[in-house]
């Protein structure tokens, strides 16, 4: 095995005892046997379980940042769904910053790039743009966490409609308010 077919042999080992024990019942020799290597093999790739989580995470939020907000939104509540196991167990058992660094980064970027079109004929300092996307990431986030802690049961779609509504222009007016108080 190569060394990327390796670290997803280990994710998806790892995804799958995630449907029979919680994230702090498994061990490092549980994964290793799940996967059919040893353990060196598998600190080769990674330095522990977190490690492997924030891999995972990273991974998969890669696939999301080349979508509109929307599309990449709603790809982020699809992804979380898909891997619910992994993804309840991390919000339950794992420290909450993993999995708050992954919507924080994913989410961040996606309202970032927006925010790059969006101003493309106007002159914004970049703190300007980076602190419009933060205000806006810990929101979305913040959704996010809400429907992850109510069971994942709300249709993404309804959340994203909702949303989009409720901000339909307000990009476009925050980058206005931030380049007339530049000028």
């Amino acid at each position: 095995m190569n060394k990327a077919t390796t670290k997803f042999a280990i994710a998806f080992a790892f995804k799958e005892l995630l449907l029979e024990k919680s994230i702090d019942k498994i061990t490092i020799n549980d994964i290793t046997e799940k996967c059919g290597i040893n353990r060196q093999t598998f600190y080769y790739h990674f330095h522990d379980i977190y490690e492997l989580i924030e891999w995972i995470c990273e991974t998969d939020a890669d696939h999301v940042l080349k979508q509109t907000w929307q599309e990449g939104f709603l790809a982020i509540f699809h992804l979380l769904k898909k891997d619910e196991p992994f993804v309840v167990n991390i919000y339950h058992n794992a420290p909450r910053g993993y999995i708050y660094r992954y919507l924080y980064k994913v989410t961040y970027q996606l309202i970032y790039n927006v925010l790059e079109e969006k101003a493309a004929d106007m002159v914004v300092r970049e703190e300007d743009k980076a602190f419009i996307a933060d205000f806006y990431k810990y929101g979305f986030v913040g959704l996010v966490l809400e429907w992850i802690d109510k069971g994942m049961k709300e249709d993404p779609k309804q959340i994203i409609e909702r949303l989009n509504a409720l901000i339909q222009g307000s990009f476009a007016h925050a980058l206005n308010n931030a380049k007339l108080n530049r000028s």
